[in-house]
C-alpha cells in the first residue's frame, strides 16, 4: 500500500491512466540494479529514485574526482575522493528517503554477478568497458533478467533492451568484441557532458515502461542518438538462433574470464598470442618499477598526452611530446636509453611503443595504467583527472 505521503509525492504519476495507483505500487515493489555510477548511472539512478523504485541497488568501486563532474551529476564538487556509491546514496536520499538504496562497494566479476544479479527484478548497465557489457549480458541470460543497455561515445549515444526471452541479448548484436584499444574510453577521446544524461534518462524510462509493461519498449530495437544533428534514428535487431548465449543451442552456459575474452592484460591473465608485440609482458612496465629508477641517466620519459593534460599532472624530468606529433619528431627520440612512454590510462602510449617499435626503438616499455594509475600507487601528489 501507498502512503498518504507517498499519494502526494506520486501524484503526477498517479493521474496517468498507465501508470495510478497500481502502477505505483509496482514501482514501489520493484527491486532494481543499476551498474556504474558514472555519466550513465547517475541521471538513471536518480530519476530511478525520483519514480519511486521500491529497491534500488548501486554496484561500483571507484571514487570521485573532479573529471567526473561535468556529466556525473549525481556527485559534488565536495564528494572529490569519496567512493562513488556513498556519493550516489547520498543524493539518492535526499531525493526520496522511501527509496531503499542497497550498496554494492565491489567490482562486478564473473565471481560475484550471479549472486549480486540474481535478488533484482530489473539491471540497468551504465558501465563503460566491454568486459562489464558482456558479463552483465550473460548474467542477466542465465539469470532470466532483462539487461536495459546503454552506451555513450563523443556525441553518439545507443540504447536497447537485452535479453528478454522474446528479444536478442548484447551477444546477437555483438557476438566477439573489439580489438583492444581501437575504441578509445572517454577519457582518451572525450565525451559531450550531457550525452550520458540524455541516454540514460531513456534507460530510466525503460526501465519504468518495463516494470509497468505499459508502451513499446527497446526490445529488438536499437535506438541510435546523434547530439550534433540532434537526431534519433533506430536499427531492428532480430534474435540470433545461432548466438553462442540465448541461441538455439548455446555453447555458453557460465560466466567466462571477460578480461582474456576481450583481450584485456591483468594479472591473472595475459595475451601472449597476439602479433602485437606491445602485448608481451617485456614491453610494459609497471608503476612501482619506474618508481625504482626514476633517476636512472639512462632512462628518457617520454609523455604522449596533450598539453592541457601535461598542465594536469606529470611527472617529474617527463618530456613531451603529444602522441600525433611523434613521427615530426624521432630525432627528439635517444636510441640509446630505455624509452618509457606514458599517457593518461595506457591507449595512447602503447600505440606509440607500437609504432617506436616499428621505426627500430628496441628498448622502450610503456606505464601499465598510465600516469592515473601512478597516481594512484605511487606519487600522491599528482591530481587525478
Amino acid at each position: 500500500m501507498l502512503t498518504k505521503e507517498e499519494l502526494k509525492r506520486y501524484s503526477r504519476h498517479i493521474l496517468l491512466s498507465e501508470v495510478g495507483i497500481e502502477g505505483q505500487q509496482k514501482l514501489k515493489s520493484a527491486s532494481v540494479l543499476v551498474v556504474g555510477l558514472g555519466g550513465l548511472g547517475s541521471p538513471l539512478a536518480m530519476y530511478l529514485a525520483a519514480s519511486g523504485i521500491g529497491t534500488l541497488g548501486l554496484v561500483d568501486f571507484d571514487v570521485v574526482d573532479h573529471s567526473n563532474l561535468q556529466r556525473q551529476i549525481i556527485h559534488r564538487t565536495s564528494d572529490k575522493g569519496q567512493l562513488k556509491i556513498e556519493s550516489a546514496k547520498q543524493t539518492l536520499n535526499a531525493i526520496n528517503p522511501e527509496v531503499n538504496v542497497v550498496l554494492h562497494n565491489e567490482r562486478l566479476t564473473s565471481d560475484n554477478a550471479l549472486e549480486i544479479l540474481k535478488h533484482y527484478d530489473l539491471v540497468a548497465d551504465g558501465t563503460d568497458n566491454f568486459q562489464t557489457r558482456y558479463l552483465v549480458n550473460d548474467a542477466c541470460v542465465l539469470l532470466g533478467i532483462p539487461n536495459v543497455f546503454a552506451s555513450v561515445y563523443k556525441f553518439e549515444g545507443q540504447a536497447s533492451v537485452f535479453a528478454t526471452k522474446e528479444g536478442p541479448c548484447y551477444r546477437c548484436i555483438y557476438p566477439s568484441p573489439p580489438e583492444p584499444g581501437t575504441v578509445p574510453t572517454c577519457a582518451e577521446a572525450g565525451i559531450l557532458g550531457v550525452l550520458p544524461g540524455i541516454m540514460g534518462t531513456i534507460q530510466a524510462t525503460e526501465v519504468v515502461k518495463l516494470i509497468l509493461n505499459k508502451g513499446n519498449a527497446l526490445i529488438g530495437r536499437l535506438l541510435l542518438y546523434n547530439a550534433l544533428d540532434m537526431a534519433f534514428s533506430e536499427i531492428k535487431l532480430p534474435k540470433d538462433p545461432n548466438c553462442a548465449l540465448c541461441g538455439d543451442h548455446p555453447t555458453i552456459k557460465e560466466l567466462i574470464d571477460y578480461d582474456v575474452f576481450c583481450g584485456v592484460n591483468n594479472e591473472k591473465s595475459e595475451i601472449t598470442d597476439t602479433p602485437n608485440p606491445i602485448e608481451q609482458n617485456s614491453w610494459k612496465i609497471e608503476p612501482n618499477e619506474l618508481s625504482k629508477i626514476l633517476n636512472d641517466k639512462d632512462l628518457f620519459l617520454l609523455d604522449v598526452r596533450e598539453p592541457y593534460e601535461y598542465e594536469i599532472a606529470s611527472i617529474k624530468g617527463s618530456i613531451l611530446i603529444p602522441s600525433e606529433q611523434i613521427s615530426n619528431h624521432l630525432d627528439r627520440l635517444p636510441k640509446n636509453k630505455t624509452i618509457v612512454v606514458l599517457c593518461h590510462h595506457s591507449g595512447r602510449s602503447k600505440k606509440v611503443v607500437n609504432y617506436l617499435i616499428g621505426k627500430g626503438f628496441n628498448e622502450v616499455r610503456f606505464l601499465l595504467g598510465g600516469i592515473d594509475r601512478y597516481a594512484l600507487e605511487i606519487d600522491h601528489t599528482l591530481e587525478r583527472y
